[in-house]
């Protein structure tokens, strides 16, 4: 683990994302688990760990200067991502992560356990037939559906002012095209994600405002 702590400090540096000595720890942990428990839950086909910190929780945590707001539901979260090195670069803000499947639940719910982050709610369930007792703010999605189903099978979770955050490779041209109506791209942001040779953006959408 030595090397990859030395791997994660020079890329943090040129992401210029400010991680704390504890932020640091809490990420380096939940990479250890996530390699000990892939072994017999299966939850990720990236099997290295230096291969998963570049893949997992570099990508994850390169959207963080993006998180404006208080609330989040991560959707098709899998072991967590983005949503718990999300948590733990934000202890302030707070995430659901839902999945439909038990043995990521179970995971997920060991890690809160183990890293003591108070901030996140595992729950199982299939997108559609969760209901939230409050609206989120935001929901985020990490290759989880295309925009549009995202828009989809979401948008009971927000209210008008929720935003929706999809974190794509390749630019989504197709996708955008396609976007429901009622429904506006505010913005496409490029992530340079160091150690990552790939095309990396974050695509906010919102409800199209109706003036009146």
């Amino acid at each position: 683990m030595e090397k990859i702590a030395l791997d994660f400090d020079n890329a943090v540096q040129k992401l210029g994302v400010p991680v704390t000595a504890q932020q640091k720890q809490k990420l380096l942990d939940f990479l250890q688990l996530l390699h000990k428990w892939n072994k017999a839950y299966n939850l990720t086909s990236v099997r290295d760990p230096e291969q998963m910190l570049y893949v997992h929780i570099l990508d994850s945590i390169a959207v963080a200067p993006l998180l404006s707001k208080n609330t989040y539901i991560d959707v098709g979260t899998g072991p967590g991502l983005p949503g718990i090195p999300l948590a733990i670069m934000y202890p302030d803000k707070q995430f659901v992560l839902l999945d439909s499947l038990g043995k990521r639940i179970r995971f997920i719910k060991q890690v809160a356990y183990e890293l003591s982050l108070t901030n996140i709610e595992p729950v199982q369930s299939r997108v559609e037939d969760y209901q939230p007792e409050t609206a989120f703010d935001g929901v985020l999605s990490r290759a989880f559906a295309s925009i549009s189903d995202m828009l989809s099978w979401c948008q009971h979770l927000t209210d008008d002012k929720g935003v929706f955050l999809a974190l794509k490779g390749q630019y989504p041209e197709q996708e955008l095209a396609n976007l429901p109506d009622g429904f506006t791209m505010t913005s496409a942001d490029e992530l340079i994600v160091p150690g990552l040779d790939a095309d990396r953006y974050l695509i906010t959408v919102k409800r199209t405002q109706v003036e009146g």
